[in-house]
C-alpha cells in the first residue's frame, strides 16, 4: 500500500521547477512592464502576483491531496457549477462589462471569470464520459456517432454562453480541449476524418462570408473583434487604430534583437507605447529586455515542462487520469502557442494571457489547479512489470 511519504517521493517535482522558473520570469516582466500604470505604487501588479502565485501553489498541494478519482465522482456537479456561474454573468446584474465582454463576475469582495474555471470542468466531465465509453468491445462508425454526440453534449453549452460574452480566446481553448481529447478518444481515422472536414469546411465559409459578404459575417462577430482582425490583417494600414497594438508590440520584440536592450531599459516597454503589457502583451516585454535568447528560454521552458506533462499522460494506466491530463495538455499548449503567435503578428489577438507569466489571478489559480491534478495522476500511477489497464 502506498504511504504519504511513497506519493510525496512519486510527485515529479520538475514541473514544480518549471513553474518557478516562470513565475521568476512573470514577477520580471510584470514589474517591468506594469510600473507606469500605478506610479504610486509601482510594485502594485507584482506584489498582487506574488500574492496569487502563493494561493496557486497552496491550490496545487490541495489538489494531490485526494486520490484524482474523488473528482471523477464530484464532476457533474462541478460542471453544474461551472454553467451556473456562465448563466449569472450572461443573464444577472452580476455580469461585469470589461475590455469589450461581459465575462466576470461580481461577488462583492472582487471579480473572477467563471470561464477559466469552466476550462477545468469540461476537461473532468469529457475524462469521465470518455473513460467510461472509449472500452469498447466493437469499434464502428455508429458507436463513434454516440461518442461526438456525449462530447458535444458537454462542449457546446459552455462554449455558446462563453462565444455570447463575447471572448472568442475561451471559446477557442475550450475547442483546442475538445480537439485535443477527441485525438485521444480512440474513434478511428473515419471519424475524425469527418470532423476534420467539417471543420474546414466551416472555416472556409467563414472565410467567404468575410472576403464576399461581411454583412453576414458580422452577425458571427461583434464589431470590436472585426477591428481586431483588420488590424491583424493590415497592421500598418491600421497603426492608428486597432493596429496600434499589435505594430508597437512587435517594433519592441523587434528592437530587443539577440540579447534584449536590458531590464527595465526597452523603450516600448518603459514608454507604455503597448497596452496591456503586464497581462495579454507580457511577451513584448520578455522579447523587448531579454532578446531572442531570453525568449527561447522561457519558450524551452514551456516545452520540457510539457514534455514531462506528457509523460505522465503516456505512462497513466488509468484511461481517466490519462484523458485528464491530455486535456490539460491541450489547453494549455494552445494557449502559449496562441499567446506568443498574436504577439508576433501570426495569429489574430484574441486575449488569451501567457499561461504562468500573464498577470491575472483567476487565470493563474486556474492553471495551478490544473497543474496540481496533472501531479495528482503522476503521483498515483502504477507501474507494473507488465502493462496492465485499470478500470477505474
Amino acid at each position: 500500500m502506498d504511504t504519504g511519504k511513497t506519493y510525496m517521493q512519486k510527485i515529479d517535482y520538475s514541473i514544480l521547477f518549471f513553474i518557478f522558473l516562470l513565475m521568476c520570469f512573470s514577477l520580471l516582466a510584470i514589474n517591468s512592464g506594469s510600473g507606469q500604470y500605478y506610479s504610486n505604487d509601482p510594485t502594485f501588479f507584482v506584489k498582487r502576483q506574488v500574492i496569487w502565485f502563493v494561493i496557486g501553489f497552496f491550490a496545487v498541494a490541495g489538489m494531490m491531496i485526494f486520490d484524482y478519482d474523488l473528482y471523477k465522482n464530484l464532476t457533474y456537479t462541478m460542471y453544474g457549477v461551472g454553467l451556473l456561474l456562465l448563466l449569472l454573468v450572461a443573464f444577472s446584474p452580476l455580469g461585469v462589462y470589461q475590455n469589450g465582454a461581459q465575462s466576470w463576475l461580481d461577488i462583492g469582495i472582487g471579480t473572477f471569470q467563471p470561464s477559466e474555471f469552466m476550462k477545468i470542468f469540461l476537461i473532468l466531465a469529457l475524462a469521465k464520459v470518455m473513460s467510461s465509453i472509449t472500452r469498447r468491445k466493437e469499434i464502428s462508425f455508429k458507436s463513434d456517432v454516440m461518442i461526438v454526440m456525449k462530447i458535444m453534449a458537454l462542449f457546446i453549452p459552455p462554449f455558446l454562453l462563453v462565444l455570447r460574452e463575447p471572448d472568442l480566446g475561451t471559446a477557442l481553448v475550450l475547442t483546442s480541449i475538445v480537439a485535443t481529447m477527441l485525438l485521444m478518444s480512440g474513434i478511428t481515422w473515419r471519424m475524425l476524418t469527418l470532423l476534420f472536414t467539417l471543420v474546414i469546411a466551416g472555416l472556409g465559409t467563414l472565410v467567404w462570408l468575410f472576403f464576399y459578404r461581411i454583412d453576414l459575417f458580422s452577425l458571427f462577430i461583434k464589431k470590436h473583434q472585426l477591428d481586431r482582425f483588420y488590424g491583424w490583417l493590415s497592421p500598418e494600414e491600421h497603426s492608428a487604430g486597432y493596429g496600434y497594438q499589435l505594430v508597437e508590440a512587435m517594433k519592441g520584440i523587434g528592437s530587443g534583437q539577440l540579447y534584449g536592450s536590458g531590464y527595465l531599459q526597452g523603450i516600448q516597454t518603459q514608454t507604455n507605447r503597448v497596452p496591456e503589457l503586464h497581462t495579454d502583451f507580457i511577451f513584448t516585454v520578455i522579447g523587448e529586455e531579454f532578446g531572442f535568447v531570453g525568449a527561447t528560454v522561457l519558450i524551452i521552458i514551456y516545452f520540457l515542462m510539457f514534455y514531462r506533462m506528457i509523460i505522465i499522460a503516456a505512462t497513466c494506466n488509468n484511461l481517466y487520469g490519462t484523458y485528464l491530463v491530455s486535456g490539460i495538455i491541450g489547453f494549455l499548449v494552445f494557449q502559449v502557442f496562441e499567446n506568443i503567435a498574436m504577439t508576433i503578428g501570426l495569429m489574430p489577438i484574441t486575449g488569451l494571457p501567457l499561461p504562468f507569466v500573464s498577470y491575472g489571478g483567476t487565470s493563474l489559480l486556474t492553471n495551478m489547479v490544473a497543474i496540481g491534478l496533472v501531479l495528482n495522476v503522476g503521483m498515483r500511477t502504477k507501474h507494473y512489470m507488465f502493462q496492465v489497464d485499470e478500470d477505474n
